[in-house]
């Protein structure tokens, strides 16, 4: 049977654009980090677990790495033994495409705190996932379910300044369900770069 191009187009797009929602299991993955080592998202059940899309050119991630309010969050969540991964998925020749090497460089540069960056130059698992930008934020409870998707915080900006003025999902979900409470905004709109699949 031969399938009209229109059709195709149509099932990779329902494909590459599933995403996970709240009250999803997450899917499972394994993939390289910055130091080389495989990374297995099972390697962490029992604890919270944040995933952050990243693109170290991106001005929207760029905004919040500038004045420290993504190291922040990383540095107080890691404390209280929260796991936070971050994920490259830009392909090779795209922008914000980093090899191991230069992933770990950037780490350094930003003074980040997270438990490990990942590669994911496939796109394979932002596809899974349905991460569509930079950065868009997934959390994951201790049972391994989804309890938020989207956007970091409120402010649609590239401005710095807006970080400190506002409403930060990331810390809101966190400390709800760390505290037993329902968690306020379990998926809003991710704003950013497009992910550089």
């Amino acid at each position: 049977m031969k399938i009209s191009p229109l059709l195709a187009l149509l099932s990779l797009l329902s494909i590459t654009h599933a995403a996970v929602e709240p009250g999803d299991t997450a899917p499972e993955f394994a993939l390289k980090d910055a130091k080389d080592n495989f990374q297995k998202l099972s390697t962490y059940a029992g604890k919270f677990v944040v995933l952050e899309w990243m693109n170290p050119e991106c001005p929207f991630v760029k905004k919040h790495y500038s004045v420290g309010n993504m190291q922040n969050l990383q540095k107080e969540y890691t404390a209280k033994g929260v796991v936070w991964l971050s994920i490259i998925s830009s392909a090779p020749g795209k922008q914000g495409f980093c090899t191991g090497p230069q992933a770990e460089a950037n780490r350094k540069d930003q003074k980040a705190y997270p438990t490990a960056v990942l590669l994911d130059p496939s796109g394979e698992v932002g596809q899974k996932y349905g991460a569509k930008t930079t950065p868009h934020i997934f959390i994951l409870n201790p049972e391994g379910k989804v309890i938020y998707a989207g956007a970091i915080d409120n402010l649609r900006s590239t401005n710095p300044a807006d970080c400190a003025k506002a409403d930060n999902y990331v810390r809101e979900t966190l400390d709800a369900a760390m505290a037993g409470k329902p968690v306020p905004h379990p998926s809003t709109q991710p704003y950013g770069c497009g992910v550089k699949y």
